[in-house]
């Protein structure tokens, strides 16, 4: 039907411009594809109990359960609107009788027995109903990607949660040592006191910080319980039945991984396949709107049987049929068609927007990523010096303390700076670590390994 062809093509052009490579990124395509993200890209932190927790979360998720659950509306809506491509047929079978009044007439009694099969078919000319077949099509297509979009949340939650309960235990952990030396300390100036060598006041300064350490604890325990429970809601079970071990930030491997080429990111992230799905049923919903300016030409049939007497019905003398052909040719709608129209070309046009946003959007998170993660090692690495320049600080101060050579404020300058450094250390591994997870959500998750070329079976 070539002249159904021409009227309905009218599919945008989305004009993306695509770099060849990250700006934060390797500049080789090479290096570029060195480590591209794997499937079970979240093994790559080495962490038993993390790998167990994302993998029960991929499987119980409620998120993820919802979202499957609109696949299967979106796979029955497209048979739904497959089923105008198709005749329909039904069977009527009737059986009446009726008797006319005495008083009116002879009063005779009537029955009637019938049979029939009737079918009816719209010949889809234009394309109308093709159209609305691909547009339920590609929302089924949509809503596939939009479970992988859920899904990879849910994973890069699951992660940073997790991490989130490590930082919590690393902190908890740092400030009960902060309280352990600072009581320490707090001890030797009590002895200068007895021994006339210190104040009131030193041992007032010392007491202040020894609770200041204490204050932190309890609001860093919260932050660890409600960590858990936001785990217990991703893997969809009550806070009291999960146990999490957790452990220590340190014990978290850094994966390395590349981002690939800007070109291969369209294919490989989700919320990118979902838009452009999205933008195909809007432009098939355009293509059927046009198409309802055009008559529509129905077949219709009936044959069956028909006979006053049950036992005669199936007879050749009782057989009947009928067929017709019809054409309806729209004149007048008071602007249905039109405004119809209208609608699916803005819609159409929004969709559009949303996908080239998406890409674009796509490349700013894996720069933001690939930035991140680079910024966020290098605060690791000096906030490390900063930790052991502090504590070498801190054990002289306390040394020269117990020699009496040293005053009170320079042992509460070198204190106060240690726990800040420490806490500060912690902060950062986290950092780096939800840099890396942002990466591979940025990237959209693992990547299909590449086939194996002849070049890179040498």
């Amino acid at each position: 039907m070539p002249l159904a062809g021409c009227l309905l093509q009218d599919k945008p052009d989305p004009a993306l411009d695509i770099p060849s490579s990250y700006r934060a990124g390797p500049r080789s395509e090479r290096a570029a594809q060195a480590a591209l993200p794997t499937l079970d890209w979240w093994r790559g932190f080495r962490s038993r109990e993390l790998t167990a927790i994302v993998e029960q979360a991929r499987e119980a998720n409620l998120d993820i359960a919802a979202a499957i659950a609109r696949i299967v509306q979106a796979d029955a809506q497209s048979r739904v609107a497959g089923s105008a491509l198709l005749p329909a047929l039904d069977l009527d079978a009737d059986a009446s009788q009726s008797k006319s009044s005495s008083r009116l007439g002879s009063g005779t009694e009537n029955r009637t027995f019938s049979a029939a099969l009737s079918a009816s078919y719209e010949i889809d000319f234009w394309g109308k109903n093709r159209a609305a077949l691909r547009a339920a099509e590609e929302t089924a297509v949509a809503s596939r990607y939009e479970r992988e979009v859920v899904t990879l949340s849910t994973i890069a939650a699951a992660a940073n949660a997790y991490f989130q309960v490590l930082a919590a235990q690393d902190r908890l952990r740092t400030a009960r040592e902060n309280v352990g030396s600072a009581t320490r300390v707090l001890n030797l100036i009590k002895q200068r006191l007895e021994a006339g060598t210190a104040s009131d006041l030193d041992t007032a300064q010392q007491e202040s910080l020894v609770n200041t350490q204490r204050a932190t604890i309890p609001q860093l325990e919260q932050t660890l319980t409600q960590n858990r429970n936001a785990l217990a809601v991703l893997i969809a079970m009550p806070p009291e039945r999960v146990t999490v071990r957790g452990g220590r930030l340190n014990s978290i491997a850094v994966p390395r991984v590349t981002p690939g080429l800007p070109s291969e990111l369209i294919a490989q992230r989700p919320d990118i396949r979902q838009a452009e799905a999205q933008l195909a049923s809007a432009n098939a919903n355009v293509e059927n709107a046009r198409a309802q300016f055009f008559p529509t030409i129905a077949l219709t049939g009936q044959g069956g049987y028909q006979s006053a007497v049950l036992k005669t019905l199936i007879s050749p003398q009782s057989a009947f049929y009928s067929a017709a052909a019809g054409l309806t040719q729209p004149i007048f709608q008071g602007g249905l068609l039109l405004g119809n129209l209208d609608l699916q070309k803005g819609r159409q046009d929004e969709l559009l927007q949303a996908y080239r946003k998406a890409v674009i959007s796509g490349f700013a998170d894996v720069e933001n990523a690939l930035d991140a993660i680079r910024q966020t090692a290098r605060r690791e690495q000096i906030q490390r010096e900063v930790v052991d320049s502090s504590r070498r600080a801190f054990d002289i101060s306390e040394r020269r303390l117990r020699e009496g050579t040293v005053d009170l404020v320079t042992v509460l300058n070198t204190q106060q700076s240690l726990y800040q450094a420490l806490d500060a250390l912690t902060q950062a591994r986290l950092a780096r670590l939800q840099a890396v997870v942002s990466l591979y959500q940025a990237l959209g998750g693992g990547w299909l390994p590449k086939p194996e070329t002849a070049d890179n079976a040498r």
